[in-house]
C-alpha cells in the first residue's frame, strides 16, 4: 500500500515511540510510576513515548501545533494544523502488563480530522486512515461490521472506574444495553475500541467521558471504514460532552435508542 508523505511521517514516529513502549512493556515490573489521580497513572514509559513523538512530528512539520495527554495544548506558529496524541492509550493495562494499549495520533487541519494512526506495539498491529483515502490494518482495507441488528452484535464499551464517570448512569445504561446484544466487552484502551469497530472486530462502542486525544484518530478511522460515530445524542459535539456512540449505520441507530431508554 503506497501512503502519502504526510502518513509516512506520521507511522515512522509511531513506529518510533512504539519500539520503546515495547521496551517498557517487557519490563514492566519496573516502571516508575507516579499516581496522577484516583485509578489513574501516568507512567515514565508513557512521558517517553510523548517526548519521542513530538520531537519526530516537530521534525517532520516544525509550524504544528499539539493538543497532548500529558503536556496539554502547545499552540504552534500554524494555527490551522494541530497534532493531537495519546502517547498511551490503555495505560492501566499496560501497567499490568495486559497487551491492549496503543498510541494514538491524529493531525487536525482547519478544525477537521484528516489523518489518523493507531498502534499497537504489543500486537504489531498499526491502523491507518486519511481522509477521503480509506482506512487500513497494516495494508488490508477496512470495513465495519455489516450486521444490521444489535441482537447479532458485540458492543464495546468503557466502564467508569475509581474517581471517573457516572457509575449509575452506566449502570442504567448497561442493563438497555446487555438485554438486547450478543455480548458486551470493556478492554481497557478507548482508540484500539475504535479501531476495532473500523476493522469489523467489535459491531459497535460507546464511552463517556473521553477526552479528544482518546477518540480523533478512531473517529477517522471509522468513518473512512464506512460508520458512524457521533456524541450520546446523535451529534457531532463529542469533544464537548466528551461521550462517544459508534457502529455501522444500522447498530449506530440502534445502539443510540438503546442507550437512551430509561431503566
Amino acid at each position: 500500500m503506497a501512503r502519502s508523505a504526510l502518513m509516512n511521517v506520521m507511522v515512522q514516529a509511531v513506529m518510533k515511540a512504539g519500539r520503546g513502549l515495547a521496551r517498557d512493556f517487557g519490563e514492566v515490573q519496573n516502571l516508575q510510576v507516579s499516581v496522577k489521580g484516583p485509578g489513574d497513572f501516568v507512567s515514565q514509559a508513557d512521558l517517553r513515548a510523548e517526548q519521542i513523538l513530538r520531537t519526530e512530528l516537530e521534525r517532520a512539520r516544525p509550524k504544528y501545533g499539539f493538543l497532548m495527554e500529558e503536556s496539554g495544548e502547545i499552540a504552534g506558529e500554524d494555527p490551522q494544523h494541530r497534532w493531537i496524541i495519546d502517547p498511551l492509550d490503555g495505560t492501566t493495562n499496560f501497567l499490568h502488563g495486559i497487551p491492549q494499549f496503543a498510541i494514538s495520533l491524529a493531525l487536525e487541519r482547519q478544525g477537521q480530522l484528516v489523518a489518523g494512526v493507531i498502534y499497537n506495539p504489543a500486537t504489531d498491529e498499526l491502523y491507518t486512515a486519511e481522509r477521503g483515502g480509506g482506512a487500513f490494518l497494516n495494508d488490508r482495507r477496512l470495513r465495519v461490521s455489516g450486521r444490521r441488528e444489535l441482537s447479532e452484535a458485540v458492543i464495546g464499551c468503557g466502564v467508569p472506574h475509581l474517581g471517573r464517570g457516572d457509575h449509575g448512569r452506566f449502570l442504567v445504561q448497561l442493563r438497555n444495553v446487555m438485554g438486547e446484544v450478543v455480548g458486551v466487552r470493556r478492554m481497557g484502551a478507548a482508540a484500539l475500541d475504535l479501531a476495532y469497530v473500523a476493522s469489523g472486530r467489535l459491531d459497535g462502542f460507546w464511552e463517556e467521558t473521553l477526552s479528544a486525544w482518546d477518540v480523533a484518530a478512531g473517529i477517522l478511522m471509522i468513518r473512512e471504514a464506512g460508520g458512524f460515530v457521533s456524541d450520546g445524542i446523535g451529534g457531532p459535539d463529542i469533544y464537548e460532552r466528551r461521550e462517544l456512540v459508534a457502529g455501522n449505520e444500522h447498530i449506530h441507530k440502534a445502539l443510540l435508542s438503546s442507550l437512551s431508554k430509561p431503566i
